[in-house]
């Protein structure tokens, strides 16, 4: 895994090399969220109705009442009178809801799916509901207070004739016969008050059943969430983030080794240097024939987006002194050798050409033979009359265990690895020098003493 931390440069990267795959996978995501919302969720429209319940009225009274409004009960007497072919009480538990808004009022809300289905639904169901709660009200107060009242208002008549008769017997004198008189018509206008509450509190007309339906529902202008534009940008939000964060995880788990130590420390051995492989691409491109590899260059996958953009290359004498210093150095580690082998992972065309063009640049009776070897199944030539083995190879495409696989194939062949050349791309000039070696140079060269190399 790559332990690197994650720049803003990387994720500047991937939208400029990747742009098109992820306007791709963004307008599939967009075609996704648009079949989901024909199919899985299409258009539905919300309307609400008030009710007002007048009164004092206790938080969980109120809650209470909210779910009166949702009941079985509520429902199965709007779906009988709504009539609508295959809805029951059942069917409409999914389609209404009910919330205490401010101000002891029940907001019922009905969804359907034609704003004149919702608007009927909702206003049907806040007048069964203060129906329905009407007669609960209603039934509770004909049992006891159609008895009660009538006992209560003979007991109002009777106080009031023993009052006036007790009236009359006190006279207006000052004895005490007269204040006891009038001490008991005193208890008997407070019985009189008591007995006049509990008539008042008893009457159906005073209590908190009154409910009142606050006008019709609003027909809905718009769609209930999730509407369709919804669905269509999250779509193509989620497809384009997860595009996104692939990249980053692939980033992340990416083992290629892309710096001179790391490879060096892969193979077991000394770095010789770096050299420039002139390029006309601005990136790493794959080829590929057939509809994949059409696609995959109209999508833009066919371009290394994890490495660096190619840097403009200098001029040519100083690409050739690059490959002559390397030469030299290989000279000074193997002094007395005239022939040395050099080997390329199969399928490294950066290196390939770096491999053909060090070739070409060796004087001083050192002969340079190239050969690829195999990253899966590495077998390296026996030991002929070369000295020992240099490898070229570019950064970024190669694992630690792919390097000690070639490695561990020198040591089985007897080849000592004496040296690592990374070759890397840069941008050519657009006008090139005539002495520039074509890119489909030979793959294996014996270049004599004063540095003539073959061609395609």
């Amino acid at each position: 895994m790559n332990e690197d931390t994650i720049r803003l440069v990387t994720i500047g990267r991937i939208f400029r090399r990747r742009w098109r795959l992820l306007a791709a996978l963004a307008v599939v995501g967009a075609l996704i969220g648009y079949g989901t919302s024909l199919v899985v969720f299409p258009p539905r429209y919300t309307a609400s109705a008030p009710v007002l319940l007048p009164g004092q009225w206790e938080e969980r009274e109120l809650l209470t009442q909210v779910d009166i409004a949702t009941s079985s009960a509520v429902l199965d007497r709007t779906a009988a009178a709504l009539h609508w072919s295959g809805v029951s009480g059942r069917t409409l538990q999914d389609q209404v809801t009910a919330k205490a808004a401010d101000g002891n009022i029940i907001e019922i809300s009905g969804t359907s799916d034609t704003p004149a289905r919702a608007q009927r639904l909702s206003d049907q169901v806040a007048q069964q509901f203060v129906a329905f709660a009407d007669g609960v009200a209603g039934g509770s107060a004909d049992s006891t207070a159609a008895s009660g009242t009538a006992a209560l208002r003979k007991q109002v008549a009777d106080t009031n004739r023993r009052i006036t008769e007790l009236a009359k017997a006190a006279g207006s004198g000052q004895t005490v016969e007269s204040v006891q008189a009038r001490t008991e018509l005193e208890q008997l206008r407070t019985s009189l008050e008591e007995a006049m509450q509990k008539l008042d509190q008893a009457d159906p007309s005073n209590t908190k059943a009154g409910m009142v339906v606050m006008g019709a529902a609003p027909r809905p202008t718009g769609e209930a969430p999730p509407t369709r534009v919804q669905l269509i940008a999250g779509g193509a939000l989620l497809f384009f983030l997860i595009a996104l964060i692939g990249h980053l995880v692939a980033i992340r788990m990416n083992r290629r080794l892309r710096t001179e130590p790391e490879i060096a420390a892969a193979l077991g051995s000394t770095l010789l240097g770096t050299v420039d492989v002139p390029t006309e691409q601005t990136a790493h491109r794959h080829k590929g024939g057939g509809a994949r590899g059409r696609l995959g260059r109209v999508l833009g996958m066919d371009a290394r987006w994890d490495m660096p953009a190619p840097q403009k290359s200098g001029d040519q004498a100083a690409g050739r002194l690059r490959y002559r210093r390397v030469c030299a150095r290989l000279k000074e580690r193997l002094p007395g050798a005239q022939k040395v082998l050099v080997l390329v992972p199969e399928g490294d065309e950066t290196a390939r050409r770096a491999a053909g063009q060090l070739a070409a640049e060796a004087k001083n009776g050192l002969q340079l033979r190239v050969a690829e070897v195999s990253v899966d199944r590495p077998i390296v030539p026996d030991r002929d009359a070369e000295s020992g083995a240099l490898v070229v190879l570019s950064a970024g495409s190669w694992t630690a265990e792919e390097l000690a696989g070639i490695a561990e194939a020198c040591a089985d062949a007897r080849r000592e690895v004496v040296g690592i050349v990374v070759a890397g791309l840069v941008l050519a000039r657009p006008t090139r020098s005539g002495g520039q070696l074509p890119d489909d140079a030979t793959l294996t060269l014996a270049v004599p003493g004063h540095g003539t190399g073959g061609s395609a």
